[in-house]
């Protein structure tokens, strides 16, 4: 049996809440844990622990996936926030996902980003974000509907002859799209997979550093892809079925 941690998502005190109000929660979304599972392979949620726990858990895990949640950061990348900080992000998440990723690739693990994970591996290789793509990029198109959510998509390119291409081909190119946030610099030693059709923002890249797909991200959600109801969209477990060879 492989095991695959997957990074927490936290959902913080909250005394209105009736269960645990006063404590920190970590969960993974239900969707992602269904998704990762497969015959051979369980996923386990990371916990926020100390750090020689938290170093005895990762040497037992045969990768990592880092999953989707709320915004990075600014702080995070050494930018100030816009808009009177209208997206603080999650800077306590922020450090521990960034500690994990960092222990993970240390220790030479598979790992895969999935939306915020994605562009969390993006700051972590040095990069930096829009914190809102309709603010500060212009002519965009909207990657984020609070009403569609994962009904809302667009066609992407893949790179030429890259490995997105070989893994997606004689298929739609169209994925689901639920971020607000996206790729401004690329960090150092990505190469870029994939890129939105309509406006160019980067979708998909691996770290050429590792063999190629050992380390990578995408900014969609294939974990979502069963729940979509339009005409299709491209195979979403092509790529992680590609990534876990390397467990």
């Amino acid at each position: 049996m492989k095991i695959l941690g997957v990074s927490s998502c936290f959902m913080y005190p909250d005394k209105n809440r009736l269960v645990f109000g006063p404590k920190t929660l970590l969960y993974m979304e239900k969707d992602m844990a269904n998704f990762l599972a497969r015959p051979g392979v369980m996923p386990v949620l990371v916990p926020d622990l100390r750090e020689a726990e938290m170093d005895s858990f990762i040497d037992h895990c045969d990768g990592f996936v880092f999953q989707g949640g709320t915004d990075i950061s600014p702080q995070s990348y050494g930018e100030v926030p816009i808009l009177d900080n209208r997206w603080p992000g999650d800077p306590v998440r922020d450090a521990y996902e960034l500690k994990l990723m960092k222990k993970a690739i240390e220790r030479d693990k598979p790992v895969f980003g999935i939306c915020r994970g994605f562009q969390l591996m993006n700051v972590f290789f040095g990069g930096t974000l829009f914190q809102d793509i309709k603010t500060q990029r212009e002519n965009s198109i909207l990657h984020r509907d609070a009403e569609k959510y994962d009904q809302l998509d667009h066609s992407v390119d893949f790179k030429k002859g890259g490995l997105f291409e070989r893994l997606h081909s004689n298929r739609t190119n169209r994925v689901n799209s639920v971020h607000h946030q996206g790729v401004k610099n690329l960090g150092e030693n990505l190469t870029i997979q994939a890129t939105c059709s309509e406006d160019g923002i980067v979708e998909a890249f691996t770290w050429n550093e590792r063999e190629e797909g050992k380390v990578m991200a995408v900014q969609w959600h294939p974990e979502f892809f069963s729940n979509y109801s339009g005409e299709g969209l491209i195979n979403g477990s092509a790529v992680y079925d590609h990534f876990l060879q390397f467990l």
